[in-house]
């Protein structure tokens, strides 16, 4: 690990990032030409602390996982992620494999929509990024570490994750995400990611074993959605998706129509705030 390089190279390209390019306001006593430490960490999800050690050369040497947090909160290109990585002393990850460095444009999109229920998903379901109104309304699906990490494989494994939707949907989310890993499974092959989820799903899942015996195949798109919330009871929406082919990533944007009981139910989630309460990482 280059601690002097590493250091420096963050150090840069903070002062490169101005708070329009993250959504951030400038206010009118911003000294610093680019974002402050304390702004960093918290796009980075990390502590003001560990953020600044790394700029001053004296933190612990990050893990990848803190390096890919970094990364997303930096804006960093693939190609500024590949170094960042190499100066802490890493391999540069393998990027057919690795889909949780979200694309500075894609970012900047899910900046715009900070007052909007979106979130930043792999085709995996794997949650990246979530606005306020996304966990208020679903929940903060970002802290599952492991296996837990795809929505595909909590179906299948955790009652509480079909708790977000009425029972009576139940049957077509389990369809719809048995397809939608079937799709990524025939794809990425029997070494991937998605490989290692479907064999635990087949030791731990009859239901998931015998839908995946049938081949489920459905289109790539987002359907209207029904969403039970324990406050607000059911919320019926539209699920629009930006999809970057490049990162296996979607953008998700839950809307309800203007006017109607969903939109009012909606709108007021936005004033009350997160309910469900963060899950334990697992």
């Amino acid at each position: 690990m280059d601690r002097a390089r590493l250091a420096d190279f963050l150090r840069t390209r903070r002062e490169t990032l101005q708070p329009e390019d993250v959504g951030l306001p400038r206010g009118r006593r911003r000294r610093t030409s680019g974002l402050r430490r304390e702004e960093v960490a918290v796009l980075s999800d990390m502590s003001i602390d560990y953020y600044s050690r790394l700029e001053q050369q004296r933190g612990p040497h990050p893990s990848e996982q803190m390096l890919a947090s970094l990364a997303r909160g930096l804006r960093l290109s693939l190609e500024e992620r590949d170094h960042m990585f190499r100066l802490a002393g890493y391999a540069t990850p393998q990027r057919a494999l690795r889909t949780d460095h979200i694309n500075p444009g894609m970012m900047r999109i899910f900046d715009g929509l900070e007052d909007a229920a979106a979130q930043i998903v792999t085709y995996l379901g794997e949650t990246l990024k979530q606005t306020r109104l996304s966990v208020a309304l679903i929940g903060d699906e970002s802290a599952y570490t492991g296996l837990a990490r795809s929505l595909h494989y909590r179906w299948f494994t955790d009652p509480a994750t079909r708790l977000v939707y009425p029972e009576e949907d139940h049957r077509a989310h389990t369809r719809l995400i048995a397809a939608n890993l079937h799709r990524v499974y025939t794809r990425d092959g029997k070494d991937s990611r998605a490989a290692a989820i479907v064999d635990a799903l087949l030791g731990r899942s009859p239901e998931f074993a015998g839908v995946w015996r049938e081949h489920p195949v459905t289109g790539p798109y987002c359907p209207p959605k029904r969403v039970q919330h324990p406050q607000l009871g059911v919320l019926e929406l539209h699920c629009q998706t930006l999809v970057d082919p490049d990162q296996s990533q979607f953008l998700v944007v839950y809307t309800a129509s203007p006017g109607s009981e969903s939109y009012e139910k909606l709108q007021l989630l936005s004033v009350i705030g997160d309910q469900r309460g963060r899950p334990h990482a697992r």
